[in-house]
């Protein structure tokens, strides 16, 4: 008998500063990981600490969420930056997330990318490069949560690193994975 495991995941530490958004305490008591905003598309040092403790108390896995540099638009515009920028701001938005995760005593397990650069990455291969290239650079060990079907997720394999895929239980797929 094959034994699947499903993981149900959920973005959160999306407020920032005044600005509250979401109910993390309240989606951290059903979910068993959290992806969090690396404070790009939003979060800030501040939100990041408060969720990563409350999903340490809740013994829910926590990852590094990190987007487009686009508060105004939460993440989801596309930003024309190169892919070395691209892998850049991957780098800089995993290392905050291990540095606040550590702090507070419950250390990322994965990452995946938010929004409009989650999406580029399904269908662009140098992008999905350029984030593959700065899990692998940060850390090695991290898993690398892609969109079922993609770029991304075909790359992490070829690079050797662990990926896991997901899908979004409320939308239609097509046979390519859009």
């Amino acid at each position: 008998m094959t034994r699947h495991r499903i993981d149900i995941n959920c973005d959160m530490g999306e407020s920032f500063g005044a600005w509250e958004k979401g109910e993390d305490a309240a989606m951290l008591k059903i979910v068993s990981s959290a992806n969090i905003a690396c404070g790009f598309h939003a979060g800030d040092p501040d939100i990041m600490a408060k969720t990563f403790a409350l999903a340490r108390d809740r013994n829910v896995a926590v990852g590094a969420h990190p987007g487009f540099p686009d508060l105004m638009g939460f993440g989801r515009r596309h930003i024309p930056f190169s892919v070395g920028e691209v892998e850049r701001l991957v780098a800089y938005q995993i290392g905050a997330a291990q540095a606040v995760s550590q702090y507070v005593g419950h250390p990322i397990t994965h990452v995946k990318p938010h929004g409009a650069l989650g999406n580029l990455a399904q269908h662009d291969e140098a992008v999905a490069r350029a984030i593959c290239n700065a899990i692998k650079a940060v850390d090695s060990s991290l898993i690398c949560l892609s969109i079922a079907l993609g770029q991304q997720h075909r790359i992490a394999e070829q690079m050797g690193l662990t990926v896991v895929s997901e899908i979004f239980a409320d939308r239609a797929y097509t046979d390519e994975g859009f």
